[in-house]
């Protein structure tokens, strides 16, 4: 009514009242009712909308329930072809049920990247459960729902070049540029998960000393993609038979050429890296230690009882030296501890300091020392360290250094701290870590050693540096303390994988395990059990080759991902509706 007074006063004062007629006050409210009934729907309108909205998405996972179902199965396929199951031929499997599903005509892009992110879910979530248990269910969950980011951009390309000829091959360029793509972004990326590192148990492992997990992931999906194709073939062949008629042979050829290929490719490379795992050849042969002290218990607590740890590792290494002058063990030359089983700063510590002395001291060689170190520019409030394989000589203390150069987002470092603090208060756990340079390579009793500390060793840039910068050997000192015996497993997997790659003899050695000493062919050659202390000590032999991998890697990998990118980009443009749609955007920008 206020609404109606003002407007005749408008109208009055400006003596325009055939725009603003005379309106009753009782007759405007009555248009305005009217206008309230028209403008919104019933309640019961809407309820029967939401009804029938969700009737239609029910009748839609129904429909797809078959689809749903393959789509899960093959994400836990994959996820059971890793450490601890280890069945490696699950991952082929995998991939040809998602090849069932990405090459069906009712599937179209959009269902494509759904497909792709349950199989995505159904892979990370029962893969990384080990997160959950230091930093509780959500960023568990957060992260495998990020990850499988990447199998449905995948399962969108799929779709887009399934019409392509040959399309096993370019389904396996495509996750190759996928893989790639997680493994770089966002925050420097995460190569856990990556397929090559499943197969350290398969035949087809050979191949990464021919380009390392990015051939070898490409090599498992083709021939999962191929057998998939042969399959579709045969059956489509069997149905269309007609007695009265000879029907034609199934299309097989490319397929079988392609898994014919990646066998013949595994034969020829498998003789040179047995060769090379039983020691055979002129390399040196050195005495190596790897001493796992254990923490006092699991869990992030472990890092109030740095002295605990410290002391466990000087004990189990004096208990080495004790073997080796009664003649138990022989005599190393090199001595490694894990990674952080030094907490306190060894170069500022007094107490520590003479700890690691008295340790090397005792065993007669140098130690390659886990430790935390001072960053330039810490203080209480801005605690900046680095995560430092430090070289100690019996007779002269701290010598060369590897600063830890690739560190974890979100457990090192906590990138955007102050955004993330207000998401979560394990936010403040997050360490203060800043990445350090170099080479990756230390020296130590006169032999290069490369270093990839930890989390480093799944990134392929890390190894491959050190063995280009004239590492002889490769270590992988570890922290398990706060996960558990199946994400050692995995890790373990890496260093497997990383001795083919390179040719090199890889010691693992962690704070609870799993420590080992691998040959250059992937075998353990030596264990320790998971969280118990003990120590490996035995002959490894130095090595100075460079293989395919080591030499070409990035190359090789650049090229499957053009391939796959390239797949993408010509499917696109032999979409005739795509072109043309887009022909018509072009005339009508032109027409305005």
């Amino acid at each position: 009514m206020a609404r109606s007074r003002r407007r005749r006063e408008w109208a009055k004062a400006t003596d325009d009242t055939d725009i603003f007629p005379a309106v009753d006050d009782d007759d405007e409210e009555a248009e305005l009712s009217l206008m309230e009934e028209d403008d919104q729907p019933a309640e019961s309108e809407r309820f029967a909308d939401l009804q029938l909205r969700l009737k239609r998405f029910g009748r839609a996972v129904v429909d797809r329930l078959p689809q749903l179902s393959v789509a899960i199965v093959a994400g836990l396929a994959l996820c059971m072809s890793f450490p601890p199951f280890g069945w490696w031929y699950l991952a082929i499997a995998a991939f040809a049920m998602l090849a069932w599903l990405l090459t069906r005509e009712s599937t179209m892009l959009a269902g494509g990247f759904g497909y792709g992110f349950l199989f995505g879910l159904a892979f990370y979530l029962p893969l990384l459960p080990w997160i959950g248990s230091f930093v509780g269910a959500i960023p568990w969950i957060a992260l495998a729902a990020m990850e499988a980011l990447f199998p449905a951009l995948f399962g969108l390309g799929a779709v887009a070049v399934r019409r392509l000829s040959g399309w096993p091959f370019w389904f396996a360029a495509v996750w190759a540029a996928v893989e790639w793509l997680k493994s770089t972004l966002p925050f420097g990326g995460f190569p856990w998960g990556v397929v090559g590192f499943s197969q350290t148990d398969g035949p087809l492992l050979a191949i990464a000393q021919l380009g390392g997990a990015p051939l070898l992931s490409f090599a498992v999906v083709l021939v999962g993609f191929s057998l998939a194709a042969l399959a579709f073939e045969v059956v489509k062949w069997w149905r269309d038979k007609d007695e009265s008629h000879k029907s034609a042979p199934p299309a097989v050829v490319l397929p079988g050429v392609c898994i014919a290929a990646v066998l013949l490719t595994t034969a020829l490379a498998w003789p040179h890296v047995r060769h090379s795992g039983v020691g055979a050849g002129d390399d040196p042969a050195i005495t190596v230690a790897a001493v796992q002290g254990n923490v006092p218990r699991l869990g992030l607590e472990f890092n109030a009882q740095r002295r605990a740890v410290l002391d466990n590792h000087v004990r189990e290494t004096a208990q080495l030296a004790d073997d080796v002058r009664a003649g138990r063990a022989p005599q190393p030359m090199v001595v490694f501890w894990p990674e952080n089983s030094s907490d306190i700063d060894p170069l500022t510590n007094p107490d520590a300091r003479d700890e690691i002395s008295i340790a090397a001291a005792d065993v007669r060689a140098p130690i390659l020392v886990g430790g935390v170190v001072a960053a330039p520019g810490y203080s209480p409030d801005n605690p900046v360290a680095t995560n430092s394989v430090i070289v100690w000589n019996p007779a002269t203390g701290p010598a060369d250094r590897h600063d830890k150069k690739i560190i974890q987002p979100f457990g090192e470092y906590l990138p955007w701290r102050g955004f993330f603090r207000h998401l979560s208060s394990y936010a403040d756990r997050a360490g203060y870590f800043v990445p350090g340079d170099g080479n990756g390579v230390v020296n130590a009793a006169g032999v290069p050693i490369g270093v990839t500390t930890c989390w480093e060793v799944i990134f392929d840039r890390a190894a491959r540096e050190s063995v280009l910068n004239g590492a002889q050997l490769l270590a992988v000192p570890s922290n398990n303390a706060t996960f558990t015996q199946a994400m050692s497993e995995q890790q373990m997997a890496f260093g497997r994988l990383r001795a083919i790659e390179h040719d090199r003899y890889v010691v693992v050695v962690g704070t609870t395990g799993i420590s080992a000493i691998i040959a250059p062919d992937g075998r353990e050659l030596a264990h320790t059990a998971f969280f118990e202390p003990a120590y490996l000590d035995m002959q490894v032999r130095l090595k100075t080759q460079l293989t395919l991998a080591t030499s070409w890697g990035p190359e090789i990998q650049g090229l499957l991902v053009a391939l796959g990118v390239g797949a993408v980009i010509a499917a696109i443009l032999h979409n005739g509706s795509f072109v043309r749609r887009l022909g018509r955007r072009s005339n009508d920008k032109g027409a305005t």
